[in-house]
């Protein structure tokens, strides 16, 4: 859904998953630097938002995700993950409860195939989803943020911020009130900062939970039975996972940053040297300048010095080894 905020003055639009939002509005770094000062906000209209609502609705999604939401109080965040029979992350959704209704949002384009999944476990439970994408936009407000929330809207509250679950007609007149806008590319640079990762750029086929630091934060290793329990406790308790999560600064003196995919290789062994991993992410910060997050496999010495692509790259630990 094309969000009516690119017709604001400079919106650039931005691309593939994030098709539909500006990707920035003419200064990338001011728009960072407001963001980082707690002023402004993002538009994340492109991502979809699914509730769930009936009296049964907590104890359901406990049996479901991988997060303890039982007794999950209204107004609290969370974050949780559901995985595959194998342990491998499949969606990651953002949760706040507001004392009648779960509300979540998750990434653009995943809603059909959650809620897909979600139908099919109802069984008997007195439990109702829907997507709401049409109806409601995500609008975040960065930490340290004074904005003022419109009656009735949703608040998730985290220590990065709070996103609004705004009304999609609101979306303007908010924008008018509460500017000035930062676009994605000035999010996704705090939002690397923060080493925090995302579903479908630092996830693949195969992640699980422990590669990413999502134990804690997204998985909750004392709660009952839910699908991929067994590979999560197996790796906490008697193993380590295949891959870590680690944070880049990449050599400024390049002028493009390496994509997606962009292989890793020790910078000792030159282009013929074995693929160590893959950049996940990467953005141009403020302060920082460019940064990358990237998946390793565990053995890679944490002080090596790395080659992404043609950009050197110096590791900062996030998983430990």
């Amino acid at each position: 859904m094309k969000s009516p905020l690119l017709s604001l003055p400079g919106a650039v639009p931005a691309e593939g998953r994030d098709e539909g939002v500006a990707a920035h509005y003419g200064d990338l770094f001011r728009e960072q630097r407001e963001l980082a000062a707690g002023r402004g906000f993002v538009d994340l209209s492109q991502r979809a938002v699914i509730s769930v609502s009936g009296p049964d609705r907590l104890s359901w999604l406990h049996v479901l995700l991988t997060q303890h939401v039982s007794e999950l109080p209204a107004g609290q965040a969370t974050e949780a993950l559901i995985l595959t029979a194998n342990g491998h992350i499949e969606h990651a959704l953002y949760l706040v409860d507001d004392g009648e209704t779960v509300w979540a949002h998750v990434e653009p384009g995943t809603q059909d195939d959650l809620l897909s999944y979600l139908e099919k476990m109802k069984f008997y439970n007195r439990v109702e989803v829907a997507d709401r994408t049409a109806e409601f936009a995500v609008v975040h407000l960065p930490a340290g943020s004074i904005a003022e929330v419109p009656d009735g809207v949703v608040v998730r509250e985290t220590a990065h911020g709070r996103d609004l679950f705004l009304p999609r007609a609101d979306l303007e007149s908010y924008a008018e009130k509460n500017g000035p806008a930062a676009g994605l590319l000035a999010y996704e640079a705090l939002r690397i900062e923060g080493h925090r990762p995302r579903l479908g750029l630092e996830t693949d086929h195969r992640t699980i939970p422990h590669e990413l630091g999502w134990i804690g934060s997204a998985v909750h290793l004392q709660k009952g039975c839910y699908r991929g329990q067994e590979t999560v406790a197996r790796v906490h308790n008697l193993g380590k996972p295949p891959r870590r999560l680690v944070f880049l600064h990449l050599d400024g003196s390049e002028v493009l940053l390496p994509g997606h995919g962009t292989p890793l290789r020790l910078a000792a062994d030159g282009e013929d040297g074995r693929q160590l991993g893959f950049i996940t992410s990467s953005a141009r910060h403020h302060e920082l300048g460019p940064i990358a997050l990237a998946l390793v496999k565990r053995n890679v010495p944490v002080d090596a010095e790395l080659m992404a692509g043609d950009t050197a790259a110096q590791q900062e630990v996030v998983v430990e080894p």
